[in-house]
């Protein structure tokens, strides 16, 4: 299965408290997505928007199940922290920085994995489709090229003998 294209998806980190919170997100797959940004500090009381982006596909899973997974992590930042400042060792459970795990399952988002499955079957059924047709116009020319090969070698040998015969002729007409 072929995708051309990547896949974009946004997710909307809220920070409801009054504190600055550092943030996280990993996930199971990092060859198969892109997560811009993937560490950074939400302000109190504002959002982030987060890009999710799901590489360009050349197999689907063989169950067609989606079994990739995100983990969210998060921990209270000071104020004056910046995404260059977030470390993973900020929410290691020795840190002793109050924080949050969430796992982010894409079974809760179902529906859309099973569009993208589908728009995805539906790619590479095309792709098969469309390199099945070339095949067979291949082997039509390939087929059309070895008659014409056979046919045009007879002609041709029919021809030079016949130059031969003539010039024979003419040369014991003299």
């Amino acid at each position: 299965m072929t995708s051309n294209s990547h896949i974009n998806s946004s997710l909307q980190l809220t920070n409801n408290t009054d504190k600055h919170v550092g943030f996280k997100v990993k996930t199971t797959n990092p060859k198969k997505y892109c997560v811009r940004p993937n560490t950074g500090v939400v302000l109190p009381r504002s959002t982030c928007e987060i890009i999710v982006t799901m590489q360009a596909q050349k197999e689907a899973p063989h169950d067609m199940k989606c079994k990739d997974k995100f983990l969210l992590q998060s921990v209270i930042a000071s104020s004056e922290a910046t995404a260059k400042d977030i470390t993973p060792e900020m929410f290691t459970k020795d840190s002793g920085n109050t924080g949050s795990r969430t796992f982010v399952d894409s079974h809760d988002k179902s529906s859309e994995v099973r569009s993208l499955i589908s728009k995805l079957t539906d790619e590479k059924n095309a792709a098969v489709e469309q390199s099945n047709r070339i095949r067979q116009e291949l082997d039509l020319l390939r087929r059309g090229s070895n008659k014409s090969q056979g046919a045009g070698v007879p002609l041709m040998f029919a021809i030079i003998v016949g130059l031969i015969g003539l010039i024979l002729g003419y040369l014991m007409k003299k």
